[in-house]
């Protein structure tokens, strides 16, 4: 690999670096030489003012063909905390994660009594984080144009950065950190909610698109002339296979009551399903199909190597879209035969988007160089 002379302070060099030590979990400066293809006084500036900042910290060491056991590099996760808020229909899910994406602090409050502010100093209070460690708030839902318009307020009123962003997307970024996902991979999420998104990190970045609008999986057609959808378009898969869509089908077929809230609604249904009964098995796997159908458009697209399904229409029946999923692309993925597409279900998908949402304040502090944030 030819080796490129960046400037010490450089963001995308000091990026690439913790990007790698991240995702290696331990890893030697002889090692991280070779995979960033940066010189060795170019890693060792850099892993200088990495290791003085905290960020990272020598642990342990191994062996060397020449004989001297090397100083192994891994991030220091308590150093700093990034919070997450997620808006969710009812209620607000605060996760606080340290610098590996690790959680260590989550609760949910009712949305309708959830001052912003004071709920950040609350949930941090509780949480006794030290104020100076605190990288900032990113702030994540469906639609995040209303809470840009506040950013700038709330930010002053806090004393530290606020971000915005979708909750597929961040989603897709906390599920990238916290698996320690190489930045070679092609990554891609599944968030799956009353709609259909998609969050793509390409580099270690997320993918936004011209106008921070990336990852519509939900509007991508899969019948030309199929039920119309408010976007505008026919065929929408988010007509078919979200959670909103499955409740409205099970409702006509009155498997569910009128009434109540679709998350509700949509957990009773994927609960019978996975007991065995068969009118709701039957509403999920057709949903998965036409799911599995948009996905693997986006595969072929992009060239995913590795994906992964979340958020709440995957917390109790998750099994039942990877099935299909899986199976899908073992049958129709353009790139099958040359390289493996793995389908993994997320560990915790009702709380991805929060997790996610910290991890974008993390990556934006630890890690800059990465693409900007709203």
């Amino acid at each position: 690999m030819a080796r490129r002379e960046t400037p010490a302070a450089g963001p995308g060099s000091r990026a690439l670096v913790v990007d790698v030590i991240r995702s290696a979990t331990t890893i030697s400066r002889v090692e991280l030489a070779g995979l960033t293809g940066l010189t060795q006084p170019s890693i060792s500036n850099i892993v200088r003012d990495l290791i003085a900042d905290d960020v990272i910290h020598e642990t342990g060491s191994a062996g060397s063909v020449r004989g001297k056991p090397r100083k192994l590099l891994a991030i220091t996760p308590a150093n700093r905390f990034g919070i997450g808020f997620q808006l969710g229909g009812e209620s607000l899910t605060c996760v606080a994660a340290d610098l590996t994406g690790g959680v260590v602090g989550r609760e949910v409050v009712p949305l309708g009594r959830a001052d912003l502010a004071q709920r950040f100093e609350d949930f941090t209070t509780g949480l006794d984080l030290p104020a100076g460690r605190i990288e900032g708030l990113a702030i994540v839902g469906p639609d995040h144009e209303a809470d840009r318009l506040e950013r700038d307020d709330l930010a002053a009123r806090l004393g530290v950065p606020v971000l915005v962003e979708n909750d597929a997307a961040a989603a897709a970024l906390g599920e990238f950190w916290t698996r320690r996902v190489s930045r070679e991979q092609s990554f891609g999420s599944v968030y799956l909610s009353t709609g259909i998104g998609a969050g793509l990190v390409f580099g270690g970045s997320l993918f936004r698109g011209a106008s921070f609008d990336a990852g519509e999986l939900g509007h991508l057609s899969i019948a030309y002339d199929g039920r119309p959808c408010p976007c505008g378009n026919q065929g929408c898969v988010e007509r078919y296979a979200s959670m909103a869509a499955v409740v409205e089908a099970a409702r006509a077929d009155s498997l569910v009551p009128p009434g109540g809230t679709t998350f509700a609604a949509y957990d009773a249904i994927a609960r019978a399903a996975v007991g065995g009964d068969a009118a709701a098995f039957a509403l999920l796997d057709q949903a998965a199909g036409h799911l599995s159908v948009a996905v693997t458009s986006m595969v072929n697209l992009l060239d995913l190597g590795r994906l992964v399904l979340t958020g709440p229409g995957v917390a109790v029946a998750g099994s039942i879209y990877a099935r299909r999923l899986r199976e899908h692309l073992a049958r129709t993925a353009h790139a099958r035969h040359r390289h493996d597409i793995v389908v993994e279900l997320s560990a915790q998908p009702r709380d991805a988007a929060a997790i996610g949402a910290a991890a974008l304040v993390v990556q934006a502090s630890i890690a800059p160089g990465h693409s900007s944030f709203q």
